[in-house]
Parts: C-alpha cells; sequence; structure tokens
C-alpha cells in the first residue's frame, strides 16, 4: 500500500514552504486528492516530483 502525506509533510521534507506546496497543487504541477478537508500527495508523486530520485539518508 503506498503512502500519503499532507502538504505540510511535504514541505518539511522538501525543506519548502507549506504555501508552496498548495501553489503547486493548485497550478496541477503536483498530483494530490482531497480526502476532508486535508490533501494527500501520494508518495509515488513526491518521487515523480524528484525526477525519480530518492532522498540523502534513505
Amino acid at each position: 500500500m503506498e503512502n500519503y502525506y499532507t502538504p505540510k509533510e511535504i514541505s518539511a521534507k522538501l525543506k519548502l514552504n507549506t504555501r508552496t506546496i498548495y501553489k503547486w497543487i493548485r497550478e496541477g504541477r503536483v498530483r494530490a486528492v482531497k480526502l476532508g478537508d486535508v490533501w494527500r500527495i501520494s508518495e509515488s508523486e513526491i518521487q515523480r516530483l524528484l525526477g525519480g530520485k530518492q532522498e540523502a539518508g534513505q
């Protein structure tokens, strides 16, 4: 089963402002699903965004 993360978790992982992640969702740059009030981004989407590269330390 794939892991899903909130924009806040993604922003911390990528060291970006949370508003940047929400902007990317609005622009369609990042695919996300909204469950209730919370956006969720899949782990595979994060890898696609990063060009398929693993983060250092994983």
